[in-house]
């Protein structure tokens, strides 16, 4: 016995799919866009305010070196933002159109 095949286009068309596809794009864009702000925000100031990156805050550990590793903070602040967001709204979405996908276009 095979399964019967999804109807991707009724899908797609969806208005609760691209309501979906329209938070998701613009949660992950925003995500995006201050993670990539962050991350260069190390090479700048590395090259434009060495002044600032050299300031000793404990031993030889200084402010570029703790800029350094909070981008892995950051990082994994972003994934635990995201997870919960998905979790919270996301995933509850996406289960509501897949109980739906097999009547759709049928």
């Amino acid at each position: 016995m095979s399964k019967p095949s999804m109807n991707w286009a009724a899908i797609d068309a969806d208005p609760r799919f691209q309501a979906l596809h329209k938070k998701k794009f613009s949660f992950l864009m925003g995500l995006m866009i201050f993670s990539t702000v962050y991350y260069f925000l190390l090479p700048i100031g590395a090259a434009y305010y060495q002044d600032l990156f050299k300031i000793k805050v404990w031993g030889v550990v200084n402010v570029g070196i703790l800029f350094a590793l909070s981008e892995f903070i950051v990082a994994w602040t972003i994934a635990y933002v995201y997870s919960k967001k998905a979790n919270a709204e996301f995933d509850a979405m996406a289960q509501e159109i897949i109980n739906d996908a097999h009547k759709m276009g049928a």
